[in-house]
């Protein structure tokens, strides 16, 4: 019987439609939300990520303020820019796209953003309110796999979840999270990565992997229980198709898995315009 689908992109527009109540209710007080989206460059996949968030805005009812900065900007002309909306009490949230051009200090700017406003939950002050278990933005895709594996009733609490990956974006928040006991979470986590041996011989003990590494068909069907839930977190480009962690194949063994196409990457938007509205909630 063919794994169940876990369809992101049905769970994202549910979201969005509560986002957008939310949303149209600050709107209504006088205090309509903004996010602040900042573009160095002209790399296409970074440029129609960016589109696509902005779009994601104008949904819903946020109102998107873009900068978008020549790939000749220097290290002090973006963190002017960081600044500049940092102070602009009309902007709630920050999004800087990854990557930036060579020359630019990453973890200088990102330290820049102000933590009340990081939309993507990854300044230190809030993964360590992460790590403490304090309330706070969270990582948007950790959190959108959580949401994700919960809507579709898989079993986490209590089961053995294994990572692939240790990255700072996906793997290392998302171990912290689904070990914490919370709703949906609460599992024993294992971290792996593409430098373990016989990396099978611990998939093979999952409940649920996830597969957060951005290696084109890294999880085969041999390294999956019958059974478990499968999540590709992890991407990469075959030419101009978006490929999965995930090979296709492991649908024959899985009990759940997610799509190539509209599985994690919808929740990680919808998760990123939750942190926005959040964000504006906080402001009185």
């Amino acid at each position: 019987m063919p794994a169940e689908l876990l369809d992101g992109e049905r769970l994202s527009g549910r979201i969005k439609m509560e986002l957008a109540d939310r949303a149209r209710r600050l709107a209504a007080a006088g205090r309509p939300v903004g996010l602040g989206t900042v573009l160095v460059g002209d790399d296409g996949p970074s440029a129609k990520y960016v589109a696509m968030k902005r779009a994601d805005c104008e949904e819903i009812g946020i109102t998107s303020f873009h900068e978008h900065l020549a790939s000749s900007a220097t290290q002090a002309e973006v963190e002017a820019v960081i600044d500049r909306l940092n102070a602009d009490p009309a902007v709630h949230s920050i999004l800087v796209q990854l990557p930036l051009p060579a020359g630019i200090n990453e973890t200088q700017v990102l330290l820049r953003v102000d933590p009340a406003k990081d939309v993507d939950g990854l300044h230190p002050t809030n993964l360590g309110r992460l790590v403490m278990g304090a309330p706070g933005p969270l990582p948007c895709t950790p959190a959108g796999i959580v949401e994700l594996l919960s809507a579709h009733h898989v079993p986490v609490e209590g089961k053995h979840v294994v990572i692939i990956g240790r990255g700072l974006t996906i793997g290392r928040p998302l171990s912290l999270l689904l070990a914490m006991r919370r709703p949906g979470c609460n599992a024993a986590v294992t971290v792996v990565h593409t430098g373990v041996e016989d990396m099978g011989a611990l998939t093979r003990l999952g409940d649920v992997i996830v597969a957060a590494a951005g290696v084109a068909g890294l999880v085969t069907p041999d390294m999956v229980k019958p059974g478990a839930a499968v999540v590709g977190a992890g991407t990469s480009w075959s030419g101009t198709k978006l490929m999965s962690d995930v090979a296709p194949e492991v649908a024959d063994v899985a009990g759940w898995i997610t799509p190539r196409i509209g599985g994690v990457g919808p929740m990680t938007r919808a998760m990123l315009l939750r942190n926005a509205v959040l964000a504006a909630e906080k402001v009185r």
